[in-house]
């Protein structure tokens, strides 16, 4: 009896002892998790979008909306198309397949084509070069455009020499409905006067409207060094701003060498621009590796750097937020080291980032442009070669693993 009451009170004993093991390794579990950053996850989706009709394909990508309905909005360029892409189109036919997309395509969240219009039209200036797409509170549909001549021109791979002396196309962005009828136009062609020129733009790269004001942010952009504010619907000049909230100066700057003080002027391009919830503006200042924070008045707030050792088409492509109430989280396109930086948006702090170089789904080659839907899911575009909208679906928030996550191949399940 004795020997069976030690056995019992032995084991009674381990139990406890592995109780308070666990205990305190559960202890230090939750402490380590808690004091890990936490960041949204996602995983692509390589069925999205579905393959497009009519034998349709699509150049380089410049641009991505999505609209109050989680539609998502491409624009790109046919002109980047080569010759055996396009067969179907010779005359006499030399294949069956393929035939350019029309400029502008929208797709459901099933990856169906929607919507498909775009190209020169009665009454507006066609952009020479496409260049991105914003889809409004309204529904109303922003094109601008980076192209130099009437017929367009290959963009030079050193995009902080893009503000070469001499008239432009592309002086002006476009105001559309869903249908492709068109509705505004804010400036004329060739008739640009630099940064500080309240009637025309200079090679505009994207646009967005502020809901709850109706004014236009333009990141004006290859050929000014600036974001400029109109009416959204009149098309009126309110204000504009360069680098810090200064008055942008249009005298050339030497190439970006990192290391080197920053100057008090942004680089061309001022690529990309995203308007918070809170009334904070976010602006790519890409061939200088950074993002530039400011309150809707032009008043600077902060900034911060992104790969800034990055020489040749700079890291700060584009810009989205989170749709987290709060919007806790910034998403930076960086088209030269092929990758999505997710970083916190009160530190500007770079959490993680996923993607890498490649031609497989989850990979990129020239991430160009980034939005999101209502869901969180993440869409991004390829330009140059790459040529593709690639879809990444919001799985939650979680730990931060990794640093640099590599292309998030969904998980086996």
């Amino acid at each position: 009896m004795k020997k069976q009451s030690w056995r019992t009170a032995a084991l009674f004993a381990a139990v406890l002892t592995l109780l308070g093991l666990g205990s305190v390794w559960f202890d230090r579990k939750a402490k380590v998790e808690a004091a890990t950053a936490q960041a949204p996850r996602f995983e692509v989706d390589p069925f999205w979008p579905k393959p497009l009709p009519n034998h349709w394909v699509i150049g380089a990508v410049i641009g991505v909306g999505v609209d109050s309905q989680d539609n998502v909005w491409i624009i790109h360029r046919a002109g980047s198309l080569e010759e055996k892409e396009q067969y179907a189109t010779m005359n006499p036919k030399a294949a069956e397949c393929c035939a350019a997309a029309p400029p502008v395509l929208a797709f459901n969240q099933a990856g169906e084509v929607i919507a498909h219009w775009g190209g020169p039209g009665t009454g507006y200036s066609w952009p020479a070069s496409n260049h991105g797409i914003d889809v409004d509170h309204k529904g109303n549909v922003w094109i601008g455009g980076n192209g130099r001549t009437a017929k367009g021109a290959k963009l030079s791979h050193d995009e902080s020499q893009m503000a070469a002396a001499g008239a432009v196309h592309d002086s002006a962005v476009l105001k559309f409905t869903q249908s492709g009828k068109f509705l505004m136009q804010i400036g004329k062609p060739f008739m640009s006067k630099g940064s500080n020129d309240t009637a025309n733009l200079r090679l505009p790269a994207k646009t967005i409207v502020d809901p709850k004001t109706n004014e236009l942010y333009v990141a004006d952009g290859y050929g000014n060094r600036r974001v400029i504010v109109f009416d959204a619907d009149t098309g009126k000049y309110k204000r504009h701003w360069g680098a810090y909230g200064s008055k942008p100066d249009d005298t050339p700057l030497p190439p970006y060498k990192p290391g080197e003080p920053f100057p008090k002027q942004f680089r061309t391009p001022v690529h990309g621009v995203a308007l918070a919830n809170d009334g904070l503006l976010y602006v790519c200042d890409r061939t200088n590796d950074r993002i530039q924070v400011f309150k809707t008045d032009g008043t600077f707030v902060k900034e911060t750097w992104v790969a800034r050792d990055t020489l040749g088409d700079g890291s700060t492509f584009d810009v989205a937020l989170s749709r987290d109430p709060q919007q806790k989280f910034l998403y930076v396109a960086d088209g030269s080291n092929m990758k999505v930086h997710v970083l916190d948006r009160q530190s500007l702090e770079i959490l993680t980032t996923f993607g890498g170089g490649g031609r497989q789904p989850g990979q990129f080659y020239a991430v160009h442009s980034i939005a999101t839907d209502s869901k969180g899911n993440i869409y991004t575009t390829e330009t140059y070669r790459g040529q593709r909208v690639q879809r990444f679906l919001f799985r939650g928030l979680a730990p931060v693993a990794k640093k640099d996550q590599g292309p998030p191949w969904p998980a086996r399940r």
